[in-house]
């Protein structure tokens, strides 16, 4: 294993024209996260498995304090006690790939809200969800009209800025990665992963772990597509604006047309199109 935690070398074959040789690659680490609840059940504590999703490790904490902002479980820091790596069945030792949150007393948790499978995959997230409907349940916050307005040639900008900063990309040519940017322009944070839903979760959950009160006046930039998914991440932080290379479904756009969000896709080669609230643009 490479010291990078995100990045394995392997040995392979490889041919160009008619030459074979060994050679060795660099690939993208992909493991199981399994998120644990520790929360206050009619006076005691209980403990609940409530997600297991194939990621790229590093940023464990971070991801798993994501996701349960945006399941609309916790709704700031405060709400949580303690993250930690659990310990192994099979030793003493820590597990890097087994997390236990733990929710301060008072903090309600209502299993049945949690309309997700145990297990999703690094590709799709949102399929474990029971419904579409439940995701709108959790109360999505409208993104407000006094929100940031960004100049047009800014935008076709963003998304060279974010890929010069992915690092693991440039090794393995495949995370996944999202920025937030500041209304002029500035790169503040980025995250990568095999899953895009879990690289904006790391990217929420940093933020929220370390008190940044200013996503209403920030946007977001993704490396591919807007997924339904992304677009209810990113509202139920308040980010009013997702700008991303490739393309929205059809369910992003109307959520996003739903609670008043900027959506943008196909930011390339010098052109964008705009699919909600086109007025945050200038």
């Amino acid at each position: 294993m490479n010291k990078n935690q995100h990045i394995h070398d392997v040995a392979i074959e490889r041919i160009s024209g008619g030459d074979r040789a060994l050679a060795s690659d660099v690939l993208s680490v992909e493991e199981p996260l399994e998120i644990r609840l520790d929360f206050e059940l009619a006076g005691k504590r209980a403990q609940k498995s409530i997600s297991i999703t194939m990621r790229t490790p590093g940023e464990d904490f971070e991801l798993a304090a994501g996701f349960l902002f945006t399941e609309g479980i916790v709704r700031n820091r405060a709400d949580i006690a303690s993250i930690q790596y659990c310990k192994s069945p099979e030793s003493e030792e820590h597990s890097p790939n087994i997390v236990r949150v733990e929710l301060e007393p008072g903090v309600e948790f209502d299993a049945v809200k949690l309309h997700r499978n145990f297990y999703t995959t690094s590709s799709c997230g949102v399929c474990g969800k029971a419904s579409l409907d439940a995701i709108r349940q959790q109360g999505c916050p409208e993104i407000s009209d006094s929100g940031p307005k960004i100049q047009s040639k800014l935008v076709h900008g963003l998304p060279e800025m974010l890929r010069n900063v992915q690092r693991t990309f440039d090794l393995t040519g495949s995370l996944h990665g999202c920025g937030l940017f500041t209304p002029e322009g500035e790169l503040v944070y980025v995250f990568e992963d095999v899953g895009r839903h879990n690289a904006l979760d790391k990217l929420i959950g940093h933020a929220m772990l370390n008190g940044v009160d200013w996503l209403a006046n920030s946007l977001l930039v993704l490396s591919g597509r807007i997924s339904f998914e992304l677009v209810q991440k990113a509202l139920m932080a308040g980010i009013p604006l997702i700008a991303a290379v490739g393309a929205p479904s059809t369910l992003a756009v109307e959520l996003a047309r739903e609670h008043n969000m900027t959506l943008l896709g196909f930011v390339r080669d010098d052109r964008f199109n705009i699919y909600t609230s086109p007025w945050r643009i200038l």
